[in-house]
């Protein structure tokens, strides 16, 4: 059993509906242990979207999913004019885990991006 941690780059602070914003993770281990697997799951407690894997599938809130490779993607998608939290929490098969935490503000600039802005006449 070796301690592990989760880094992620940064992010933006602001998301517009229908929109998508890449988180991208690397998994960084004190040490090589090669039984230990890793595993991660979500959480959405403030708002409404989803989110995808870079093969697309659809994950579901609070499954559990098997982490493959020590760097990883997922895509969140807003669907929401509210703010938006997702809580990441991610596990080894010793019970470790790390928790990461991403929060989004909407962008009213146009929240509905397939609507155009008219002048008033």
């Amino acid at each position: 059993m070796y301690e592990f941690s989760v880094s992620s780059l940064p992010l933006q602070k602001k998301i517009k509906v229908c929109k998508t914003v890449e988180i991208r993770f690397k998994l960084v281990q004190n040490d090589k242990y090669e039984v230990a697997k890793y595993y991660y799951n979500f959480f959405q407690p403030e708002g409404k979207g989803y989110i995808q894997t870079e093969n697309r599938d659809i994950l579901i809130p609070n499954d559990t999913y098997e982490l493959i490779d020590e760097t990883f993607s997922l895509d969140y998608t807003s669907y929401c004019l509210d703010k938006q939290t997702i809580d990441i929490s991610i596990r080894d098969n010793f019970n470790q885990e790390c928790k990461l935490s991403f929060s989004f503000e909407n962008n009213r600039d146009n929240p509905f991006p397939l609507l155009v802005k008219r002048p008033l006449s």
